[in-house]
């Protein structure tokens, strides 16, 4: 069921139903994509622009995050489970693994979706990743390499893609070639392929449980996203009052 929740809406599934409706649309095979939406999101939604494009036509929104499970809470209206991408993507390895699901890794550094595909081929026998690819810097605005990477995929046919480019890169990117590229599903997995490459290290599960990931995160990659952190820590009170009475 897909509610009402801050500046957007959200399907409130479980992890299981969110992997079901995942399965309904690979056989719908309409080019269908599946947004995650983190505190991060909403602080980038508040301020308008294409990333809100992006969601009014997505096809799955999922929760990404303890803060908004919180909120939802806070708000009377509580998200069954926190979806997040790095829970997601190895569940739905497990599952493609069973059905004959074909998946393509695009993002990361060079190599890093090459070795978690190795991993994850390992870790679920019959998984089947027919193609990887990690762009170069900037690819976005090369129409040469789009073209390339377009042509790679559709190639390739596989029934899932992942693409791990960071919000809102990999978010505009499945938006813009979706038709492009005919893959029945997209999604946009920010760090997931460095954490099962083993290339970055996930928090302890304690640490996820309890809402503190981005802590642990902030922390390993201090110059990088610990700003951002901050930014949204400041930013999202004031969008958690403005939508209270929002139904």
């Amino acid at each position: 069921m897909r509610i009402n929740f801050l500046n957007t809406q959200v399907d409130n599934l479980s992890m299981e139903e969110a992997l079901d409706e995942i399965e309904r649309l690979i056989a719908l095979n309409k080019n269908a994509y599946v947004v995650t939406p983190n505190v991060d999101h909403i602080v980038q939604l508040e301020r308008g622009g294409k990333l809100c494009d992006v969601y009014a036509q997505a096809d799955l929104i999922v929760t990404d995050g303890k803060p908004l499970i919180w909120i939802s809470k806070l708000y009377g209206t509580p998200i069954k489970e926190k979806i997040s991408g790095s829970d997601l993507f190895p569940l739905l390895c497990q599952r493609a693994a069973q059905k004959g699901y074909k998946l393509f890794f695009l993002g990361a550094a060079e190599g890093v979706a090459a070795k978690a595909a190795q991993k994850l081929t390992a870790k679920f026998p019959g998984l089947q990743v027919v193609g990887t690819y990690s762009p170069p810097m900037g690819f976005e605005r090369d129409s040469q390499e789009l073209t390339k990477i377009q042509a790679m995929i559709k190639e390739a046919r596989p029934h899932i893609l992942i693409v791990g480019l960071g919000c809102p890169k990999q978010e505009y990117f499945i938006y813009d070639n979706r038709e492009q590229l005919g893959v029945p599903v997209s999604l946009g997995l920010g760090a997931s392929l460095d954490f099962e490459a083993g290339n970055v290290k996930r928090a302890p599960k304690w640490m996820s449980d309890h809402g503190l990931e981005w802590l642990y995160r902030a922390m390993s990659e201090p110059k990088r996203l610990a700003k951002r952190y901050l930014v949204d820590a400041v930013e999202i009170a004031p969008i958690v009052w403005k939508y209270r009475k929002r139904k």
